[in-house]
């Protein structure tokens, strides 16, 4: 059972919930990726139109901030939604599925952004019992592309900036209508590794008058996971895969170089640092004891997603029995972390799972045939308008 403040606002977005499905159905047939999604901000500009908020808008992307200022001063939260979608062709058979090849909302990006613009109607509506400042962040790029770092940077975020920030994320595979979430490490960082590991090639028949990089490279991949499951904290894990490896061009001919590149994981500062500089000295020292060279490139992504402990307390009072802790964090990465490093706050999930039906038989996110039962839609609106109210109205309590 939700609190009853919770139980309030969803009543009153049920209400206006056909509104909100159809701007969640309008945006996942039109799926956008990156940083570029005009088409989508267009659909949500509509969708705030004759609102009492103003505009602060990316020069950089597709983002923007709406911003309703209540009736008296006071505290500022930040409420955020994602827009962008993946490069994935959808296999849902839903009524409203993509109608651009290759591209869709697999991750919920799309009920995200029309969950969030329906709590800025709801919210705008009571303006007049508001004492504060409600931040709404329409945020592209979520995907890869670094979004929400792009609106920081220009300073979308406010100066000085909110007091808190709070933000959904739907999660397939949860029980439908849980809210789950947890204090301190909530999902990992993302970096991207590559290594060319150079040697020099030659015939396969006469490897002796070459230096061959393929058993390098493999010798390569295996010492990085016994760094992994040996030298490496087990309370501060990191998680180390690689995913692709190329080299050669024929049976009988030993290749020059093999690239391989991974990503790595971590939920700390820390860990991040450490499995950064074993991925440099283990590529590096292999290769050399096989005669070759490796070239290093390690691609920045997101920081981990840490959330305040505070900010969880009130998602915990908010959500009433719905709560889930969480008991270990996701290696899935988020770049929500970019706010969160900047102000207080916290990311949920939100179950949307089909009442009853097991997890195992959910499609998860990033799957081609990821559903989401829209009938919880309206309890994520009202989490928004309950995580910007109470915080407004009594602080971290």
């Amino acid at each position: 059972m939700l609190s009853a403040e919770t139980a309030a606002w969803l009543s009153r977005a049920k209400a206006e919930v056909s509104g909100l499905l159809d701007l969640r159905r309008a945006i996942h047939g039109d799926p956008e990726l990156g940083l570029d999604c005009p088409r989508t901000r267009a659909k949500l500009e509509r969708a705030l139109a004759g609102l009492p908020l103003t505009f602060r808008h990316s020069d950089r992307c597709s983002g923007f901030v709406a911003v309703l200022e209540g009736a008296r001063p006071g505290r500022t939260v930040l409420l955020r939604g994602d827009m962008d979608a993946l490069p994935i062709h959808e296999a849902t058979g839903l009524d409203f599925a993509s109608k651009v090849a290759g591209r869709m909302h697999a991750c919920g990006h799309d009920t995200h952004s029309a969950m969030l613009a329906s709590a800025a109607r709801l919210l705008c509506g009571r303006r007049d019992q508001i004492t504060g400042q409600i931040l709404f962040m329409f945020q592209p790029g979520e995907e890869g592309h670094h979004g929400a770092r792009v609106m920081i940077e220009e300073g979308l975020l406010g100066n000085p900036l909110p007091d808190a920030a709070f933000a959904l994320h739907v999660w397939p595979t949860l029980p439908h209508g849980a809210v789950a979430c947890r204090a301190g490490a909530m999902l990992a960082s993302t970096d991207t590794v590559m290594a060319r590991i150079v040697g020099r090639g030659g015939h396969a028949a006469m490897p002796h008058e070459a230096i061959d990089p393929i058993p390098a490279a493999s010798e390569i991949v295996l010492a990085l996971q016994a760094e992994v499951a040996r030298r490496n904290p087990v309370h501060d894990p990191i998680v180390l895969s690689i995913t692709c490896i190329n080299a050669g061009s024929a049976h009988n001919v030993l290749p020059d170089a093999v690239e391989m590149q991974g990503t790595l994981r971590a939920l700390s500062a820390e860990g991040r640092e450490r499995g950064r500089a074993a991925f440099d000295r283990v590529c590096t020292h292999v290769a050399a004891a096989h005669g070759c060279q490796a070239e290093i490139s390690i691609v920045p992504g997101y920081p981990p997603t840490l959330n305040d402990p505070r900010a969880v307390a009130l998602v915990r009072t908010i959500a009433g029995d719905a709560f889930r802790d969480l008991p270990s964090p996701s290696m899935g990465g988020e770049d929500f972390s970019y706010v969160l490093r900047k102000v207080p706050g916290a990311m949920a999930f939100l179950g949307v799972a089909a009442v009853g039906q097991e997890s195992g038989h959910c499609a998860p996110l990033h799957n081609p045939a990821m559903i989401v039962d829209e009938a919880v839609l309206p309890q994520g609106v009202a989490l928004h308008c309950a995580f910007a109210t109470q915080f407004l109205d009594q602080g971290w309590g």
